[in-house]
């Protein structure tokens, strides 16, 4: 009898066991993530909500999202980053420029005239960030960098043509590089969060705001403004933004094997790549909206004035970054490099 209990009992804890081990095996997991945009912006149409469909597809559904646009969860854009660090919320997709300062780093890629192409510089964002700025985003588990495609000039009432027509305006700006870019050019920059783009504009608080098109349905800013400036298409772009997919450091932790490799079966460098060229292609959606404005280009001639005015921006970001006990000029040719090697395999 005694050899039975033991036997019967034995078979118990390894039945016990065995559904423990399938139960945690099974787990179902739903991230919470949020943004600042609304849910009709192609951010979030074209990239955060594909991602989280194929994460799920992927588990067998057994990893999902719940997505807050528009700031839902409370708080502001620049309040993201804590957010989801914090374990407030699990995943955030927000600027690091938000919070100027915070990431000196990774700002080389904001620096004027970076950016020719998104899809390649979204790949050497990623790169760069694992090689020389991994303790900038230690505090969380990054799932993609990227940028978006290049920025343009929104205004009110009059284009922008040459450097001369940035005395005396108030430009919006989202970072703060692009803001001393904006201040070298003439202009008085103003900076503020995308949501709060189309109440300044219709206000008057600014008189235009630099964004991609990919921006204008989310603000509705062809509606609002009957300019825009581009640049010239065979320069590099005058801005860029970066952008972080992250997710708080210890949900990742705490997700089972077998979900951990689904999150990073869609992280990483394809993933950025895969953004920046989602982002151009919301670009290219969102122009057609401004069709009824006036468009002009702002020539490679005009454009080289504009690289000069650049220059004391570059050299202060790498003043800055020396100060912190980097060197900068290593850092803005790696960064620079890798560009390059991601252009070249396109």
């Amino acid at each position: 009898m005694m050899r039975s209990w033991k036997a019967l009992r034995a078979g118990l804890m390894a039945t016990v066991a065995a559904a423990a081990f399938g139960g945690a095996q099974a787990q179902e997991v739903t991230l919470r993530v949020h943004h600042f945009l609304p849910a009709t912006s192609y951010a979030h149409t074209m990239f955060i909500q594909p991602w989280c469909d194929k994460i799920a597809k992927d588990s067998n559904n057994r990893l999902k999202c719940q997505i807050f646009p528009s700031m839902q969860l409370g708080g502001t854009p620049p309040q993201l980053y804590d957010q989801v660090k914090d374990g407030v919320v699990d995943v955030i997709w927000s600027l690091p420029g938000y919070t100027a300062g915070r990431f000196p780093l990774s700002e080389v890629f904001e620096l004027p005239f970076m950016m020719r192409d998104a899809e390649a510089t979204s790949k050497a964002l990623w790169d760069y960030v694992q090689q020389h700025a991994p303790n900038e985003f230690k505090d969380v588990h990054p799932i993609a960098f990227h940028v978006h495609g290049p920025g343009v000039f929104h205004m009110r009432d009059k284009p922008i043509r040459t450097m001369a027509d940035f005395k005396g305006l108030k430009l919006r700006a989202p970072t703060r590089q692009t803001n001393r870019f904006l201040a070298a050019l003439g202009a008085t920059p103003v900076g503020m969060p995308v949501p709060q783009v189309g109440e300044a504009l219709n206000k008057g608080t600014i008189d235009g705001a630099v964004v991609p098109y990919e921006v204008v349905p989310a603000v509705k800013i062809h509606e609002i403004v009957k300019f825009h400036s581009e640049t010239d298409p065979s320069e590099p772009a005058f801005y860029t933004s970066t952008f972080m997919f992250v997710m708080n450091r210890a949900k990742y932790d705490s997700l089972p094997p077998d979900l951990k490799k689904v999150v990073d079966a869609n992280s990483g460098q394809a993933l950025s790549g895969q953004i920046g060229k989602t982002f151009l292609a919301a670009d290219a959606e969102g122009k057609k909206l401004t069709a009824k404005n006036t468009t002009n280009v702002i020539g490679k001639d005009e454009l080289q004035h504009w690289k000069k005015a650049g220059e004391p921006v570059v050299e202060a970001w790498i003043k800055d970054v020396d100060a912190r006990g980097a060197n900068g000029r290593q850092l803005l040719e790696a960064a620079k490099a890798l560009i390059a090697k991601h252009s070249a395999t396109r």
